[in-house]
Formats: C-alpha cells, structure tokens, sequence
C-alpha cells in the first residue's frame, strides 16, 4: 500500500462530495493566526520514509537531557526516584495491551487494578470517591469547574491567584466554548505569601458563584489552611475545587477533603511517571459521595458475582461513549490506564510510611537548599511556608539567567517570565523544587552559579 494512496482525481471526488471547493476550505473554522502560513522550517518537503527520520532524529537530538546536571525544575511536573519495579510491572502484556474495559465481565484485573487506584486517590485527597484517573490535571480542573456548574446551577468559577496559568489557560479556553465566566488575578511575590488570595476569594465569593478553585500548594510554592475558604464558600452555596499538582506533598500536608475541598483535582505524574518532555500525565478526580452522579469519566466498583465470589464491576460511566451524548458529564472518553497503573504500583510500594518518609525528606532537603541560595547576593527567599519548592526574587530577570544556566546543564528553575510572560512585576522570580533526588553538591553547584550570574 502506498504512503499517500490518493490521486487528485481522487481528492476532487471527495472534496465535491461534501460541498469543498478546495482542501483549504477543509480547515475555514480555524483561526488564520493559528495556521500555518507556510511547510514546517527544518523539515524536509515530499522525503522520503528514512529522509524525515533522520531529520527527525537531529531534531530529537537538540533536546537537553535532564538528569545528567543538578535539577530543580518543578511547576507542576515533578522529578521523583521510580523505582524500577514499576516499569518493570507495567510492562508485562497484560497490562500494557490492554485498552479500557468495554466488556467489564472479562476484564477483571484491568478494573482491579482500576478500582484500587480509585481507592488510593481518595484516600490521598480525603475524599469519598475518586474516578478512573482523566488525561492530566489541567483539563481534570475544568471538568471540576463544569461539574460544579452542574451542581451549583451558576456560571461563574472564582480562580485562585496562585492556580498554575496552564491551568487557567485551559479553563479559560474551554470557558470560551460553554459560557462559563471566569475570574483570575495574577499572582503576586508579597513576602511569606506569595500567591496567597484567599481573602481577596473570600470577599468575591457571591450569589452568582458556582466554585473557587484554589491550588494548594501553590504555583509559587505557598502552603495554606483552606478550611476557612471551604466554611465561607458553603456559606454562599458554592463549592471548593482545590488542585493538587504535587500529591507527594499530601504526605505531610492535610489533605484538601479533611480541609473541606467538595472536589480535589490534580496531577499525579509524581508517582510512578517519570518526565518525558511533556508527557504522558496523568489527572486524580475525587468528590464528595453525594456528588459522585455529576462527577466526569468512569468509576469502577467492586462486588460479588452468582457464586458469592468477588468481582469488579464498571459501576459508573457517564461519557458520551456509553451515553447519550445530551446526558454524559463529560466528552474525555477514556482515562489514562498506564499511568494510573504506574501511579498505584508506586504507592503501593511506599505504603502509607513510605510515603510520609518521603515526603518528610522533600521538606528537609527543600529546607536545606532554600537556607544555601539566600546566601547568594540578590537572591531572597519569598515564602514562609512551602513544601519542597518555593520562590526565590533575584536581583536581576530571572529567565536570561536560567537560560544560561541551561547551557551549562543546571536546569536551575522555573522563571515566573516564562510562565507569566509580560507580567514585569514577576519578571524577577524563579521557582525552584526540591526532591529526594537533589544532593547538597547539586545546591552548591547552582549556588555558585547564581552568584556568578548575579554578580
């Protein structure tokens, strides 16, 4: 069979069928911005197989390999020893062939394995119920938004200052499509607080107010106590959609459910999922029991069968694939399976001690590495409280300095530029986090190329 099977006369047959003059018409709802004006520079046009797998290669090669130099990137995806067992594990046939249950009576371990992720996700977040994972957790928080929407009956989502902007700019775009108003404010670097806008949440919060969706740790790293926004916003008949890009930090924080969170929604790439430049994630959904029919994607269950034998079952799903498509709660149409595997073996292996231990060791080393930097002239630790990552302010713009750290393999951070371009006010920021895989010579070695840059 031919790469492109297709004749012009072909082309010309289809396009007519379906009232196209040319193939260009095919893409008219596309913004012209977002188009491309011309083929892709570096690639070549009409190669062959071999030819463009070989430019393909040099292009792959031009990535900088993370790991080989000290590391404290984070933001919402996070570097974490995986022990080998768990690739080991996911790997075998059965697991990795494996697609999503259609026929839930003959998939038995795959909605095992499903069902006792579930169980761990909920107990993480503290909450009655979580689902089968989604794709990752920026679209996980809009599902969150527009199941509140349902619930709640109003339109207008309150957004934490200190929510991760990919987030916010999902929400904002998929916002655009269903009528939902959004409103947000830009985070800013007040000292020991940075990010911090629940009273600025509080006071907005209104008759109009479907969820306000707080992050927790923050974008910039900040820890709070979220009860007092989860009391006020019930108060009103709102909902608290907290996000959680770091469920590691859930072993020595309260979880958002003990705190009064109606939804936790998050990133669970930490545990088990190692990075890739960008990907695969994989997104936590979890609720409250009285909300579990309004709550998007599958929910496995367990049972018994005619013998009294234990069994699973696929309890809930409420997508448009197995629904009509006027009913379903969600079009995400199907979960991330491997991941969420590879999410549950992880913990599995830490237990609830390991986990706590692990996360006591994130701190300390954090604590550590943050006690060094601030010893750099023109760099000041922003945050009071965090986890293991925080904000330092440099005396100088924090993204040419990264840039160049890069080039001298540190990948010393996060700058607020890159995630906030235009915004001068955060133009000095960077994020740094700490995990169990940052040794002191690692801190000494960007210490002392911060105070070069700096000085």
């Amino acid at each position: 069979m031919r790469y492109l099977p297709l004749t012009d006369a072909d082309r010309r047959e289809m396009l007519g069928v379906i009232g196209a003059e040319t193939i260009d018409d095919l893409f008219a709802d596309v913004p012209e911005a977002a188009r491309l004006s011309g083929p892709i520079e570096g690639l070549p046009n009409h190669a062959s197989e071999i030819a463009v797998e070989r430019q393909l290669r040099a292009l792959a090669g031009r990535n900088l390999v993370a790991g080989e130099g000290p590391f404290f990137l984070g933001a919402g995806a996070y570097r974490h020893h995986v022990p080998a067992s768990v690739d080991h594990l996911i790997q075998r046939g059965e697991f990795l062939t494996s697609y999503t249950p259609y026929q839930p009576e003959i998939a038995q371990g795959t909605l095992q394995a499903l069902f006792e992720f579930q169980t761990q996700v909920a107990r993480l977040y503290g909450c009655d119920v979580a689902n089968a994972s989604m794709y990752d957790g920026s679209t996980a928080a809009w599902e969150a938004i527009v199941m509140a929407r349902r619930i709640t009956r109003r339109g207008k989502a309150l957004l934490s200052a200190g929510l991760h902007p990919h987030y916010v700019s999902v929400a904002t775009t998929m916002a655009k499509f269903t009528g939902d108003v959004l409103e947000t404010s830009i985070p800013d670097l007040t000292d020991g607080a940075p990010g911090n806008d629940l009273d600025r949440l509080i006071a907005a919060i209104d008759g109009d107010t479907s969820c306000v969706v707080v992050q927790n740790p923050n974008i910039l790293g900040h820890v709070a106590d979220l009860s007092e926004l989860a009391a006020r916003a019930h108060e009103k008949g709102a909902l608290l959609i907290a996000v959680v890009t770091e469920p590691v930090a859930l072993g020595a924080i309260r979880s958002p459910g003990e705190m009064g969170a109606d939804i936790v929604v998050g990133e669970g790439q930490s545990l088990g999922v190692g990075l890739q430049f960008g990907g695969p994630y994989v997104g936590l959904f979890a609720t409250r029991d009285k909300y579990v029919r309004q709550m998007p994607g599958r929910l496995c269950g367990e049972t018994v069968d005619a013998s009294g034998q234990r069994g699973f079952v696929l309890t809930l799903s409420t997508r448009e694939q197995h629904i009509r498509r006027e009913k379903a709660t969600s079009n995400i149409c199907t979960n991330s399976g491997l991941c969420a595997l590879a999410f549950s073996i992880h913990l599995s292996l830490l237990g609830e001690k390991g986990l706590r231990d692990l996360a006591a060791l994130n701190h300390a080393k954090a604590v550590a590495a943050a006690e060094r930097l601030v010893r750099v002239p023109g760099v000041e630790l922003v945050n009071g409280t965090f986890f293991n990552e925080f904000t330092l302010r440099l005396s100088k713009e924090a993204r040419p300095i990264v840039r160049a750290l890069a080039e001298d393999g540190i990948l010393g951070g996060v700058s607020l530029g890159r995630l906030y371009p235009g915004v001068a006010a955060l133009a000095n920021g960077l994020v740094v986090a700490v995990t169990e895989t940052v040794e002191a010579d690692d801190v000494d070695e960007l210490a002392e190329a911060l105070e070069e840059a700096l000085a």
